[in-house]
């Protein structure tokens, strides 16, 4: 059975799953599923099209499925999907996707997303993804796993953040970042690997060893950045590296950060 405080307004049609807590003035609209054993803390808004996994925690003032900040915005019906086992923070706002970006804000397994963050309308974003404090996510951003976005970071809109890689803090990214590289400054640079994140995962020296040198080829080679990745996808015996170059070989809105820049 779950618990669901006497103050809270769980709206005809929500479907509430096995054991979920809902605190004080939470407010559920009606067309929200939450999962097995989902948790709102106090003050908690989850409306529209909105689903949530099971054994997420959502804490105060959090605001989740309300309509996109979009101009263009129409009333459609549009939607977010939250996976399972995420720890949203206070104050943090998802929006509903827009109809020309797909119509879903997508949120995968195991994201910890802190207080104040903002994702906004169309954004994807994969699984164990942490957003540091005041982090914001603009309209249809996609974040690949095991991201770290530091705090009073923002993504442009359209850019793609490949897995593995970590933004510093107060950092604005206007360009796609390639898989497990670094990026720092005031005005994102690429600033070489994620070495430290690569090392605790496990990843083997000899692909450590490979991606540093793939990386050298990408800041020093010749040609277009495009060539040099093609090259490099080419010339190393890594998924590692091949990760990385089809990322860079693939589709874009946006042009790309590049070592030194």
């Amino acid at each position: 059975m779950s618990q669901i405080h006497p103050s809270a307004i769980i709206e005809e049609g929500a479907q509430i799953g096995a054991d979920c807590v809902i605190g004080p003035f939470c407010i559920v609209g009606p067309k929200v599923v939450l999962g097995d054993r989902v948790e709102l803390k106090s003050h908690v808004v989850v409306t529209g099209d909105t689903t949530v996994g099971e054994d997420t925690v959502i804490f105060s003032f959090a605001v989740i499925g309300e309509i996109p900040q979009d101009k263009k915005f129409g009333g459609e019906e549009t939607r977010v999907v939250i996976g399972a086992r995420n720890r949203i923070r206070e104050h943090v706002t998802v929006n509903a996707g827009t109809a020309g970006g797909g119509g879903t804000t997508r949120i995968g397994n195991d994201c910890l997303l802190m207080a104040g963050c903002h994702v906004a309308h169309d954004c994807q974003l994969g699984d164990r993804v942490i957003m540091v404090n005041h982090a914001g996510a603009a309209g249809h951003c996609v974040v690949e796993d095991d991201v770290i976005i530091g705090g009073i970071s923002g993504l442009h809109q359209w850019v793609r953040v490949g897995r593995g890689a970590i933004i510093g803090a107060l950092t604005m990214v206007p360009n796609d970042v390639i898989p497990y590289g670094l990026v720092q400054a005031p005005r994102g640079e690429l600033d070489g690997l994620n070495l430290i994140g690569l090392k605790r995962r496990g990843v083997a020296r000899s692909d450590i060893t490979q991606l540093r040198a793939a990386f050298q080829m990408l800041a020093q080679g010749e040609g277009t950045f495009q060539d040099r990745a093609r090259r490099m996808g080419e010339e190393f015996d890594s998924d590692y590296v091949r990760e990385i170059a089809e990322f860079i070989l693939g589709d874009t809105d946006r042009s790309f950060l590049t070592p030194g820049k």
